[in-house]
């Protein structure tokens, strides 16, 4: 999905280009990276590829901080709300329909910015994936009900026991990593530790790649964290959810897997309250944003910004660090 820039590409922009940054604002659910991105898009002439896995998937509205039209002041957005939920949409998916648009973008004269905290969509466009099977949706479904029964953790256990070197590598915590690795076990017999070396060659634009990360601080994001949940089960987060398992929209499919509808699908199973519902998926969420910053990490040249997108610090900061490439 994108809009039509309502301005001229800026005077320095002329025809395609091969050799400019393509910016990346990264950071945890819930930072500000869409008001600061769309402030970078608007100073150097850019138009924002989403890699947020939620935002993807169209009807899935409340919970997800889709940028509305006025956020987005003028400036193109693409892969954003346009695949069918019923359908397990995977990081090498994203990072092949990533690299069309960049490469439209940049054949219109302008710049492409990432924006979003799905690092893995991220790093799977810099360090493309191994050709590993599609997901079989009866293994995952058996896989999210053990999360759901017994914990991340167990299923962190599993996979030590088949794959001990995969499972040093996530961690416990990070059950979509964890449940593919699982997957390609079960799925094929080998292990994700010993094929995931058989990449293809990064993309020409992988090297051209600055990524900035967002780093509020800690308590004000929880905080944040926790009235943006409130607001979001205030709007009908509950109605929505019976909407989507009414079109036909599994319970196990990585759109109802999300923050907040896997808790709703809970709730509406009768499986915890409502208020239960809202403050796990407070809990969810917090410990979700944790795991984003720690992951951004683990990118050696990530530059950290401190402060929300919001903050003037933090854009001008931003400004003065991307003039430099």
């Amino acid at each position: 999905m994108s809009e039509t820039p309502n301005r001229p590409a800026p005077p320095h922009d002329t025809g395609s280009q091969t050799n400019t940054t393509i910016y990346a604002v990264a950071g945890p659910t819930a930072s500000g990276k869409t008001e600061v991105a769309v402030k970078l898009a608007l100073h150097v002439g850019g138009e924002v590829v989403n890699f947020d896995s939620v935002q993807i998937y169209k009807g899935i509205e409340i919970a997800t901080a889709k940028p509305a039209i006025d956020e987005r002041r003028g400036v193109p957005h693409h892969l954003i709300d346009y695949v069918d939920p019923r359908i397990n949409y995977t990081a090498a998916d994203w990072a092949k329909d990533a690299a069309v648009k960049i490469g439209e973008i940049e054949a219109r004269g302008r710049t492409p910015i990432l924006v979003g905290g799905t690092g893995f969509y991220l790093r799977t466009l810099r360090q493309p994936l191994f050709e590993s099977p599609r997901t079989d949706l009866r293994l995952r479904h058996r896989l999210r009900r053990i999360r759901e029964e017994h914990g991340a953790e167990h299923l962190h256990r599993m996979l030590l026991r088949v794959d001990a070197a995969a499972a040093r590598d996530l961690f416990p915590n990070d059950s979509p990593r964890v449940m593919r690795a699982l997957e390609v076990y079960f799925q094929t017999g080998e292990r994700i530790s010993e094929v995931r070396d058989r990449r293809s060659e990064p993309p020409e634009l992988a090297g051209r790649i600055k990524v900035f990360v967002l780093n509020p601080p800690r308590n004000e994001l929880y905080e944040k964290i926790n009235r943006r949940t409130e607001r979001h089960f205030a709007a009908g987060l509950v109605g929505e959810v019976e909407k989507l398992l009414a079109e036909g929209v599994p319970e196990s499919s990585n759109a109802l897997g999300a923050h907040g509808y896997r808790r709703v699908c809970e709730f509406l199973r009768g499986e915890r309250t409502l208020a239960s519902a809202i403050e796990k998926t407070k809990q969810d969420v917090r410990n979700y944003a944790k795991r984003q910053l720690t992951w951004f990490r683990r990118e050696p040249d990530a530059i950290w910004l401190n402060g929300f997108g919001d903050s003037p610090e933090v854009e001008a900061e931003l400004f003065l660090r991307s003039a430099s490439y």
